[in-house]
This record gives structure tokens, sequence and C-alpha cells, in this order.
């Protein structure tokens, strides 16, 4: 267990977009939500066997909502419960998920001092009209500034977080968003397009017909656009929708993309270890209220399934740059029985022909046009594990 996610549920305003779990924040809780969640943290530490963690990732909610001096404390019992030395070294990572308008120099000093190395800028759009479609409570020009602090506090890994395919938004708007965040000094970005998640206020808004969504052709040129932009700034695309300059790669979340271990603490935290998933219960009030030797209530747990995680394997590798192991999806293949390794290598040699993924070996690896459809083709090979 060499990986660490946490959630922190606080926002001071409700994105409509996001289907994260996250209440607005009156301040009466967070004391009581950083006591709870330090012995939880206490708990699971036994979990990662003294081994030093190679990530964690704090996210949200607006995790830098969170008073600095609550900061302290839990920086205080990460420090204390686990083996940060990776992470001190240089060699782990600590991710925090910041909001540009509760940055600080008081919060990026503690951050910093308490061994956080990287932040994640939640800049979605750098026009004010989008950000106002997408109730998202910030100024653009906060961006820049945020990114300024946090590096002048030592923070030197910095990425930023874009969204397009907004209703409205034109490939000159999008174009005018990539330019503002590359010029950034990050060195990662990430844009997602929008998705109209269920029992959101966006999807409502969408089915009282108050805006038009995006026409998939429009989608798919915006989805080309942020490849072609980007990568002409020096940011090539690692992951579906990641972009990094080299070796500034998000070590957390190829933690998840490879499927490997992580634990995960607080309120609707989702972990997974040993082939086990587990979430937990996703309000504040439950978790507060209950504890287990530190422990929370689990909502869901998903119990150890080979072909349900061959299945989420092949999802998340193929969306890499890396690709999947060939080796790999040959060997589960001929485990699975029957006539599956054969029909697997048909699909395979079918999406070559149609030129949507190559056999580079160790891997296979989408092309650019495979890319755009990486979730069916996924779907074609996890069909045969079912």
């Amino acid at each position: 267990m060499r990986s660490l996610y946490i959630h922190v549920p606080f926002c001071f305003h409700k994105c409509h977009y996001c289907d994260f779990y996250s209440i607005v924040d009156t301040r009466d809780r967070q004391e009581p939500f950083v006591e709870r969640l330090a012995a939880e943290l206490s708990a699971q530490s036994h979990l990662s066997g003294g081994a030093p963690l190679r990530t964690i990732f704090v996210g949200g909610g607006t995790p830098s909502l969170l008073r600095p001096d609550l900061w302290t404390r839990l920086l205080g019992v990460l420090e204390a419960r686990f083996d940060l030395s990776l992470i001190r070294r240089g060699v782990g990572e600590f991710t925090v998920e910041c909001n540009p308008e509760t940055v600080t120099r008081e919060l990026a000093d503690t951050l910093a001092t308490g061994g956080v190395t990287r932040v994640s800028m939640g800049a979605q759009s750098f026009h004010a009209a989008h950000l106002k479609t997408l109730e998202r409570w910030h100024h653009p020009d906060n961006v820049a500034r945020a990114i300024e602090v946090a590096g002048g506090a030592g923070i030197s890994r910095r990425s930023v977080d874009l969204i397009y395919a907004i209703p409205g938004q034109s490939i000159a708007d999008l174009e005018r968003d990539l330019d503002a965040a590359a010029s950034l000094p990050v060195e990662h970005v990430s844009a997602y397009n929008l998705t109209y998640e269920p029992n959101t206020a966006m999807t409502h808004r969408l089915k009282r017909g108050e805006f038009t969504p995006a026409d998939e052709d429009l989608e798919a040129d915006m989805f080309t656009l942020v490849g072609e932009r980007l990568g002409a700034r020096g940011f090539s695309r690692y992951e579906v929708s990641n972009y990094a300059r080299p070796g500034a790669e998000c070590r957390h979340n190829l933690a998840y993309w490879r499927q490997e271990q992580w634990l995960a603490c607080g309120p609707s935290a989702s972990g997974h270890a040993r082939g086990i998933r587990w979430k937990n219960a996703p309000r504040l009030d439950d978790y507060l209220s209950y504890s287990d030797e530190g422990w929370a209530r689990a909502s869901e747990v998903e119990p150890r399934d080979a072909r349900r995680a061959v299945r989420e394997r092949i999802m998340t590798g193929l969306r890499l740059r890396e690709g999947l192991p060939i080796d790999w999806l040959r060997s589960r293949a001929c485990e699975h029985g029957g006539d599956t390794e054969s029909r697997v290598q048909r699909a395979i040699d079918r999406m070559d022909e149609q030129g949507l993924l190559r056999e580079r070996d160790p891997a296979i690896v989408l092309t650019d046009a495979g890319v755009l459809i990486a979730d069916a083709l996924a779907a074609r090979l996890m069909k045969m594990f079912l």
C-alpha cells in the first residue's frame, strides 16, 4: 500500500457540473473533521506495513479551504503515522487540489513545510462567462496569482485543470484557454470534456432546456485541438485527458490507471487493496458519528473478482500512452479459457487494420484516431471477459 487518497468535503459553493461529494462549508465542522480524519489515518497506516508512501493526493471538495492551523494538524498526523521519506526526498509526490480563490501565502507556506510537493489548480476556464455557466466561483486572474504564490512557497510542481465543450464555448475560446494555461509556470495540464453526470445541477439545467450542449463534432474538434495546442507548447498526452512536460506526469493518478493499490480516507473516499474495492459512506454526519477503532463505515465493498480486475485494467490501460501490456493481456485471455485468446487477438487485429491501435512491443497502444474513442475500444475487449 504505497499510495494514499484523502477526501476533504468542504466547498464554499457547489459547482454545477461536480458529482464528487462536497458540502458548503460553514467552518463549524472543519475541526471535528480533521480530528476524525486523524483517527482514520492512524487506523489505516498499519496497512502500509511501514513501507514509505510513494504518493499522497488530497482531493475534494476544496482542500485549500481548510484553515492553515488544521492543515498543520493533518500534516503532522501524516508525518507521525506514515513513512514520508520518498516524498521528502522528491522521489515521491504529495498533491493537494486547490481553488485559486483560497490560496494564500500562509496556506502555501504551511503546505510546503508539511511536505506537499505538488498543487493541482482548478482553473476550468479563463473566460468569465464560461465560469458562470459552470457556476464556478473564482476570478480568472486569480489562477496565475495562486500558481505564483505556490511557487514562491517552494511548491515547484504545479498543474492546471481545464474543462472544454462548455455550452456556448467556441474553438477560439478554447484556444485562448489553452494558451493561458500553457503560458503559466506549470508542468501539467488536465483537460476534460464537460460531462453531464446524473443528479448534478448541470444535468438538471440541461433537462430544463436552459442551454444546448456542444455537438459531438465540435467536441471531437476540441479534443484534437487540445492535443495539438498543448503539444506545440511542450506538453505531451500521457493519458486521454492529461498532458505533462517530460517527467511531470501525475504519479498518483498513474497508480490508479495502472490498477495499483491505495488507501483512502475521508467521507466518500474510495480505496483498492488486494483486489478489494471499497468506498466510505459519503455523508459527513455519518463519517463524524461513526468510528470502529478509527475505521470509517464503508457504504460499498466489491470483493475480489479476477474478471472484473481484468476489465478494469483494460479500460484504464488503453487510456495511457504507455498502453496495455501485450503479454499480460494474452495471459489473462488464456486463463479465461475457451477461445478467448483467439477472439482477443482477432479484435486487436481488426482495430489495427482500422488504424485505431498498434502493437508496439511490449504494449498495445492507441493511435490518435483510437484515442478519440478509447472507451468504446476498451469495451470491445472488456466484453470478452464477462
